[in-house]
Parts: C-alpha cells; sequence; structure tokens
C-alpha cells in the first residue's frame, strides 16, 4: 500500500518581504510550514526567533513545523511551544540530555522530532527512538538553502526505515535539504513520509502543481 507523501514548504526561501503572500501561495496544498530558526551559532546563519513564528501562525492554519538549529535548544522549547510550533525539532547533537528534551516537548502537546546532520549517523538514535514522532534527516549542512542534496542520503533513510520497521513506535520520516523534483521520487521510496524544501517550491513556476505532484508521487 502506498504511504501518504506530506510537503513542508520552508519559508528559508521565501521572500520576507512579502512572507504571508508567500505561505498563503502554498497554504491550500501543504500539510506543514517548515520554519527554520538559526542563531549564528550552531549553524552559520541567523534567521528568525519567537516573535516571527507567533507573526506567522495569526496568517495560517498550517501546522508550523518549528526545527531549532540552536546551541541551547531547552531554552527556548517553552517559547516556541507558545508560539505555536507543533511538531518542534531539536538537534541531537545540541541536547546533551536528548531523552529530557523530548519528553519535554510531549508532555505539552506537541509532537517531537530529532534531527541529525549529515555526518551522525542514524544508529546514535536507537535509545532515543522508542520515545520520538519523529525524525528529519538533514540531507544537506544546515545552515543555508539552495545547497546541492548529499546522495548518501538515501541510503541513511533506508537504515532509519528499516530501524523504524523493526522497532515498536512508528514514527515520521523527514528529509530536509536539496529536495527537487529530480529526487523526491527515490526520497518517498526509501521511506521519506515528509518532504521539505524551500527552493524548489517558493522559487517554482506554480508551487501548488509542485506540491500537489510531489504528494501524488
Amino acid at each position: 500500500m502506498k504511504h501518504r507523501i506530506r510537503v513542508s514548504p520552508s519559508i528559508l526561501a521565501a521572500d520576507f518581504a512579502n512572507l504571508e503572500r508567500d505561505i498563503l501561495r502554498v497554504e491550500e496544498v501543504s500539510d506543514y510550514l517548515h520554519i527554520d530558526v538559526m542563531d549564528g551559532h550552531y549553524v552559520p546563519n541567523i534567521t528568525i526567533g519567537i516573535p516571527v513564528v507567533e507573526a506567522i501562525r495569526r496568517v495560517t492554519s498550517l501546522r508550523l513545523d518549528v526545527h531549532l538549529m540552536i546551541t541551547r535548544p531547552d531554552d527556548y522549547i517553552d517559547g516556541f511551544i507558545q508560539a505555536g510550533a507543533n511538531p518542534l525539532t531539536v538537534h541531537y547533537e545540541t541536547c546533551p540530555h536528548l531523552h529530557a528534551s523530548i519528553a519535554r516537548i510531549r508532555s505539552a502537546g506537541v509532537e517531537a522530532f530529532v534531527s541529525l546532520n549529515p555526518h551522525t549517523p542514524v544508529s546514535l538514535l536507537e535509545e532515543i527512538l522508542p520515545y520520538v514522532d519523529g525524525v528529519l534527516i538533514m540531507s544537506v549542512n544546515p545552515g543555508f538553502g539552495g545547497q546541492r542534496f548529499i546522495s548518501g542520503s538515501f541510503e541513511k533513510i533506508r537504515k532509519l526505515a528499516r530501524m523504524r520497521e523493526a522497532g515498536e513506535n512508528w514514527f515520521l520520516i523527514s528529509v530536509d535539504g536539496g529536495v527537487n523534483d529530480d529526487n523526491y521520487r527515490e526520497l518517498c521510496h526509501c521511506g521519506t513520509d515528509i518532504l521539505v524544501a524551500g527552493s524548489a517550491l517558493f522559487r517554482a513556476a506554480d508551487p501548488k502543481a509542485t506540491i500537489l505532484k510531489w504528494k501524488n508521487g
């Protein structure tokens, strides 16, 4: 049976001077809106914070897929949840007490995702997988949009999908970085549930048509 594909347009590639307009262009056919929060420390870029997430919450009914690429995510979990994040993603690499971070997110009634950088093996997630709602695989080095997809990510996703099949907790697999018309089919075939993309969607001639094509395989 074909599994359901979800699409999460990343506003990192939107026109920030016309953010509401760009969000409304994709809202009808999208499942989430992906929001990258970067601090200039964990990744070499600075994007947005809690006030912008609050503002976005007021203009869309989409679920806000907030991805914390920051060095001290535990300090900001409550604030982003209050701003409307759901799901909320933290990085394996920045959470020394990952189980506690995940439990804190879920205790607020919010879905908790954990993300891995390209160099981090999925085997390190074995002990946390029973407690997460999703895993976000970074298929580029985080920090900037428009990067080339790292081809080794396909096998990484396959490994994670096999771990999911062997476990008792069914979690979603999300992929972010370099997702486009050339690789979305193989990503779905590998076991991906959520396709996160910025440039390939917001800069497409017809973002809605592209999203619908991806969702239909």
